[in-house]
């Protein structure tokens, strides 16, 4: 009888398995053991410190991917094959081969070993120890950016932290490197002395252009902010339980997510809020936190719009990354838990479940795969999932990057076509709404074949500060270039709309690389960007006509016979005399002539500019190779050679200016040897600026600042020959490019210096002049007179007597 009893309980228990729901179908990996190959591992084996394993994948190469647990394995094909476990080279002595942390930037791979940062390049095979770190550290943490080779892009991926989790934050050392970790410097981060509490975690957070600080005292952690506005106070409080990890999704959307075995919590805005994640059962089963659900979270694995949950209850949970919060479900009727499992996205929808399996006959690990299609899944009535309501949710924009310089704007569109009978509400933000700021216009666009309508959203964002409805206490600092993301997605989505994922975008505010600055040579009347402006007939005469008609000349060198094209191109060089050039800048003569090579293919033919009339170059702003305007923002002037025969034509107190001006002098002492011309949009300090409280000790030197609000012109000394001039936009307001140029001059009309002092020309000149006038009043005058008479009448006798000695005049008697 107990026999039938068993042989019952076992047919019943195969019964329910059977009828169970599949989730997903189970399959190992084993490659490269068919030959008895003898792998070995070198150095130190590599583990985790938790007693739970993480999957780390490289958001932008998908095939890269880092195990860790009791050993670590690193894939560039997705665990598409059996792997060694990672382990350090011989060279490498450390203490403990115990990884606290790990982080993917770019191409390297770094870890945390022992308290020390080490670099490997996977694509190199080499590693490296961190140069820079003084103090022990535990983490690191950072960020890699998918859309482009933008160099801001590049900046985000190259950015990371090295921290000592748990130290006290006041006194706490942080390491930022901006080389991916090969290199780290101290940060210094405003105030972290006045700062209580332990150290939870150092972020940058790209989606708001913040370095963020995850302060935790008494059980409850709140975010400290570095940038305005949002360093005047602290990030509103939430419950800290257990060790927190902190998972930034790719994207730089902003959305974190804060886990642990008792915890689940996510932040849509870079940690300003955070709360727990709702989890159902059931379609009538719901719970406001994991802790409430009772349930032990193993790992957790995000993508860019998607969270999957895997917990030791065999039960699989998955939910969307919205803009507004959704709760996950759960999937579960197959054993899928182990205690090295981990849990990962393939793809969008693409949910799959990894474990190791150790080969007693081979060093190398396998892998058991155990795929899921999430669509599928939902598809399954007892999950009573409602269908979604979006058929099509598309955008040119998605998946790309842009920039938006200062006073540019960016005009984006979408379509969105929803399932008859539904009226879905279409949602866009932006991550960084201190910085940028956008406005939708959503209207009918026709219908389609089928009888639904079309919507058509138009999205224009632009700078914050120039849509003039924000405070300027809720503004960044429009100086520095931000960032932020631009998400359009629908309200109250569906779980099951797995593949309409939401629209993003990547928004640089800030140098838009396509622009540069040239200088007016000439123009035409075919140039439509010339029209209004009068071409002289006369060209030879440009210095005496008015600044506007002298931009319409052809003023080049070469066009006016003064200098040769060809002989520019064949290593044509000058020299300029030692008593018109200092070599450091400082307007001291120089010890020896100057020889200069003339740089033709940069510099082409100099523009042509009449010494004795005041002088200011025409500044144009060209995009994409199509002229934008005539710049009229603040420049300065540097002669490369260290030509000072030139002035200004302004001075400081004529500049109106309030407090003293900066000049090149002070400029180059304050930038040493960064560079030598390193005036610039970043260090520029206006005169006229009421904050700046500089006193104007030195009225009456020159200003040299060209552009904006003042006529200020260069006056050339009397010397001709070639100037070689770089330029450099430094109004903070105009551009956040470093928007510079050099250019050539050639100086002519001047006539060589006399060699004969001026008084002694002057003086005698004067001295004839007086006579002459005199002698012109004085002898008619005497004329009229006895002694006139006189002297008139011994002059004609003299004549006569001359007349009769001379043969020549005798036949004229």
């Amino acid at each position: 009888m107990l026999v039938l009893m068993l042989v019952a309980a076992a047919t019943l228990r195969l019964c329910l398995v059977a009828g169970a729901r599949q989730l997903c179908r189970i399959h190992t990996v084993r490659t490269g053991k068919v030959f008895h190959v003898s792998q070995q591992i070198q150095g130190d084996r590599l583990y985790f410190s938790s007693g739970t394993p993480r999957l780390i994948k490289h958001p932008c190469k998908k095939n890269i991917a880092l195990y860790l647990g009791r050993q670590i394995f690193f894939t560039r094909d997705n665990f598409k094959s059996s792997l060694l476990p990672l382990s350090l080279p011989t060279s490498i002595k450390v203490g403990i081969p115990e990884v606290t942390s790990a982080h993917i930037a770019g191409s390297v791979l770094l870890l945390v070993v022992d308290q020390k940062v080490y670099v490997y390049d996977y694509e190199a095979n080499s590693w490296n120890a961190s140069i820079g770190i003084e103090h022990p550290v535990s983490h690191i943490s950072g960020d890699n950016c998918c859309y482009s080779g933008h160099p801001f892009c590049v900046d985000i991926s190259n950015s990371v932290f090295a921290y000592l989790h748990g130290d006290q934050i006041s006194q706490t050392h942080v390491y930022f490197s901006n080389t991916r970790g090969y290199t780290f410097q101290k940060f210094a981060y405003e105030r972290q002395a006045e700062l209580a509490g332990s150290l939870g975690g150092v972020f940058y957070f790209h989606s708001l252009s913040q370095v963020g600080l995850l302060l935790i005292d008494q059980g409850k952690a709140m975010f400290s902010y570095s940038e305005h506005p949002l360093n005047r106070s602290l990030g509103l409080p939430f419950d800290y339980n257990g060790t927190l990890d902190i998972l930034i999704t790719p994207g730089q959307k902003g959305i974190l997510i804060f886990w642990f075995e008792k915890s689940l919590l996510v932040s849509g805005n870079a940690g300003q809020l955070v709360y727990p994640v709702p989890m159902d059962e059931e379609p009538r089963i719901s719970y406001s936190s994991v802790s409430e659900a009772n349930v032990t979270i193993h790992n957790i694995a995000a993508n860019q719009n998607e969270l999957a949950v895997l917990t030791r209850e065999n039960s699989l949970y998955y939910g969307s990354l919205g803009i507004l919060p959704s709760s996950l479900i759960k999937f579960s009727g197959q054993n899928i838990w182990s205690q090295e499992a981990a849990v990962m996205f393939t793809d969008v929808g693409q949910v799959e479940i990894l474990t190791p399996l150790p080969d007693p006959m081979f060093p190398a690990f396998d892998f058991q795969r155990c795929p899921m299609n999430v669509q599928e899944i939902l598809m399954d009535p007892q999950l009573q999932v409602d269908v979604c309501k979006v058929e099509l949710l598309q955008g040119e924009f998605d998946n790309r990057m842009y920039s938006i310089d200062m006073n540019s704007k960016l005009q984006l569109t979408a379509l969105m076509i929803p399932r008859p009978g539904r009226s879905p509400v279409p949602l866009a933000m932006v991550s960084n709404p201190h910085s940028l700021g956008l406005q939708v216009a959503i209207y009918e666009d026709g219908y389609t074949y089928d009888g639904n309508t079309k919507h058509r959203l138009n999205i224009s964002l632009r700078q914050q500060h120039h849509w003039g409805r924000a405070n300027p206490n809720f503004t960044s600092s429009i100086k520095k270039p931000t960032v932020s993301t631009i998400t359009l997605d629908v309200a109250n989505k569906e779980i099951s709309c797995v593949d309409l994922k939401p629209l993003t975008a990547l928004i640089s505010v800030g140098c838009d690389q396509e622009k540069k600055i040239v200088i007016q040579k000439e123009c035409s009347p075919e140039n439509p960007r010339h029209k209004k402006r009068k071409k002289p007939e006369d060209q030879s005469n440009c210095h005496t006509l008015p600044l506007q008609a002298v931009a319409c000349c052809k003023i080049s060198a070469c066009s006016n016979g003064i200098l040769d094209p060809v002989g520019l191109q064949d290593n044509y060089s000058y020299i300029i005399e030692k008593e018109a050039y200092d070599p450091n800048f400082r307007g001291q003569m120089s010890r020896e002539d100057l020889v200069v090579n003339y740089r033709y293919e940069k510099l082409g033919c100099p523009r042509l500019v009449y010494y004795n009339t005041p002088w200011r170059p025409v500044v144009e702003l060209w995009r994409e190779g199509k002229f934008q305007e005539v710049t009229k923002a603040e420049f300065v002037l540097l002669e490369v050679n260290g030509l000072f025969t030139y002035t200004y034509s302004l001075t400081a107190q004529m500049a109106l200016c309030r407090s003293q001006p900066q000049n090149w002098t002070t400029i180059l002492e304050s930038a040493g040897d960064k560079r030598p011309f390193a005036w610039d949009r970043e260090n520029y300090i206006s005169c006229h600026d009421p904050d700046n409280d500089a006193p104007l000790r030195w009225p009456d030197v020159p200003y040299q600042i060209l552009g904006g609000p003042t006529a200020n012109r260069v006056i050339f000394d009397q010397r001709n020959g070639i100037y070689v001039f770089f330029l450099s936009i430094v109004d903070p307001y105009y551009s956040y490019c470093h928007l510079e140029t050099t250019f050539s001059v050639y100086v002519y009309g001047a006539l060589p210096p006399s060699i004969i002092p001026t008084t002694v020309t002057i003086i005698p000149l004067i001295m004839a002049m007086l006579l002459s006038v005199w002698s012109a009043y004085m002898i008619p005058k005497l004329l009229h007179t006895e002694k006139g008479l006189r002297l008139k009448e011994f002059w004609m006798n003299l004549c006569r007597r001359l007349r009769n000695l001379c043969p020549c005049f005798q036949g004229r008697r």
